[in-house]
């Protein structure tokens, strides 16, 4: 089997799983509620959705493994160049998408949206902050067992300063954890996420530190399986390794709870060696057996090689829906909600036909960019 020709497959296949999830989950159609394993957990526990973020970390560090190649023989300023300067357009994609349409309708008219109640933080400034903090220490610090180091520390400093700097008595809530203390602090309330009711951002910086790690496992997996090979072995040992993980991460949990919102440690290990047994089970299935003779991968890696402007589109095309009024009390998405899906299906199945619906329409966006040779990649 030809190594070079297909060897971005299974990463392609599990970027493009990974976003068709998420716009499926982040999208569920109005008028019902989504089946339980389509929303996030509350606070403490684990669902299905609450892997497709870590997932997505997971597979820019398993890209990191092949891009990282590109950088060997340069200086160390035109490195550090090129990553601060991807790192920071995927930061400014972040904060325009949370600043999108811009614009708002007041008592005097048509203005500009306040920059001053503008989100800061966000999906793709997470990413943006762990591939930056992932990318300069996998370069400069050149010995495995130090990355390794760091990434405990990492997690182990993470609780710590959750547990010294929190609320003693409730060190993990949303509010008297030590991460919305500091978010809160930095940039005040106005520029935190809302979506729970209250001044809280899951995508806070003090978090940020255990995801790291979920872009560093991704990257060493994707490097491991660059070195071994796409070989039982190799998926074997991933396969342990991901298992290790998960057991680590149920013990920890006793202490610890597993939480997205929180990004605690052991749901960063819980997330990465889920995603470990994934993406050896598409090697397998892809590359060693080859069971893609009907060309199934093809609508994945649709998505998977344009995963940053198909998630864009995702986040700002509903927007738009939202803004169009069909009725004077009904959004388009509403709209074709109540008068198509809850008609062919009322409750959560139809909320979850409206969200599959909506990701074939981003699915057809990629696929439209993926006939014109149009990529961009984060």
């Amino acid at each position: 089997m030809d190594q070079s020709s297909n060897r971005f497959l299974s990463l392609d296949v599990f970027r493009g799983m990974t976003i068709c999830f998420m716009i499926i989950v982040n999208t569920p159609g109005s008028g019902a509620a989504s089946f339980a394993p389509l929303e996030h957990a509350a606070w403490f526990g684990f669902t299905p959705t609450d892997l497709v973020f870590p997932s997505f970390l997971f597979a820019v560090g398993n890209a990191m493994s092949f891009a990282m190649k590109k950088f060997a023989g340069q200086s160390n300023s035109s490195v550090v160049w090129k990553i601060v300067k991807r790192t920071a357009l995927i930061f400014l994609f972040g904060y325009l998408m949370s600043w999108f349409p811009f614009v708002q309708h007041t008592a005097s008219g048509w203005g500009l949206s306040p920059l001053s109640h503008t989100r800061i933080l966000g999906v793709l400034q997470r990413i943006a902050l762990c591939y930056m903090f992932a990318s300069l220490m996998i370069h400069f610090i050149k010995s495995t067992t130090t990355i390794v180091v760091i990434s405990i520390l990492l997690l182990f400093g993470y609780w710590f300063l959750l547990l010294i700097f929190g609320d003693h008595a409730n060190p993990y809530g949303m509010l008297t954890n030590a991460g919305t203390y500091l978010d809160k602090f930095v940039l005040g309330d106005n520029h935190l996420y809302h979506g729970e009711g209250v001044a809280f951002d899951p995508e806070g910086f003090l978090s940020t530190l255990p995801s790291i790690v979920n872009v560093i496992c991704g990257y060493f997996a994707g490097r491991y399986i660059q070195e071994k090979g796409k070989r039982y072995e190799t998926i074997a040992k991933l396969m342990m390794w991901g298992a290790l993980f998960i057991f680590i991460a149920l013990c920890w949990n006793m202490t610890f709870p597993i939480s997205k919102k929180l990004w605690s440690s052991p749901f960063t290990l819980l997330t990465v060696g889920l995603d470990l047994i994934i993406i050896s089970t598409l090697i397998y299935i892809i590359e060693i057996r080859e069971w893609n003779k009907a060309n199934w991968t093809a609508f994945f890696t649709t998505v998977g090689k344009n995963p940053l402007p198909v998630y864009l589109f995702s986040e700002l095309f509903i927007v738009i829906l939202w803004m169009i009024k069909i009725t004077p009390t009904s959004d388009a998405v509403s709209w074709i909600n109540n008068v198509f899906f809850q008609v062919i299906a009322p409750g959560a199945i139809g909320s979850l036909l409206f969200a599959i619906f909506y990701m074939l329409i981003c699915w057809t966006f990629g696929k439209i960019l993926d006939k014109n040779k149009i990529y961009l990649r984060l």
